[in-house]
């Protein structure tokens, strides 16, 4: 996480898969100077509208998405981003472009003039365990940049569930993460 932080001069962060839950739960800082980007950790992600639900969303069926984010609610634009998706439908037909790139990519839709990028950390053949963040300022962290730094952070997440595969936050089961620690 480091190693990406420095890379790209951003905020990394490390988001578990916790049934149909995503926490954060680690972080790495890149930037030292300027506007930075440092939400709370511990926090569930909103999945319709964050880089990390879009990206471990694209990883299911659409009925599974559907079903998920319709348990956990749509983010309403008020209290996110101006971006973010008010439908399920609209969801859906952003997770075609997430499934095709191999990470999701958000603009405004979190927060505004708040952009980010996810892929999940997952061994072949496995679902998700997790997922790795890059987010910045859309200022200085827009689309041609994230596009940019998507083979590297592919390349982190595979390299996370590689090396994670040893941590029992890192296995996912049908309890779900933490459901493995007891």
């Amino acid at each position: 996480m480091n190693r990406l932080a420095r890379e790209t001069e951003e905020l990394v962060r490390l988001a578990i898969l916790d049934g149909n839950r995503l926490t954060l739960v680690a972080k790495a800082v890149g930037s030292k100077v300027g506007l930075l980007y440092d939400p709370d950790m511990g926090i569930d992600l909103k999945l319709s509208c964050s880089a990390a639900g879009h990206a471990w969303l694209a990883t299911l069926s659409d009925q599974q998405a559907t079903e998920v984010v319709v348990r956990q609610g749509v983010g309403d634009p008020e209290s996110y981003g101006p971006n973010a998706p008010v439908t399920v439908e609209a969801l859906l037909e952003m997770l075609k472009g997430h499934r095709k790139r191999g990470f999701g990519l958000i603009q405004n839709m979190y927060a505004p003039g708040l952009n980010s990028m996810a892929a999940v950390i997952r061994r072949k053949g496995e679902p998700a365990a997790g997922a790795l963040i890059v987010a910045g300022p859309s200022s200085r962290f827009a689309e041609e940049r994230m596009l940019h730094v998507g083979p590297s952070l592919m390349k982190m997440a595979n390299e996370l569930a590689l090396i994670g595969s040893a941590s029992p936050l890192l296995k996912p089961d049908d309890r779900g993460t933490w459901g493995n620690m007891g």
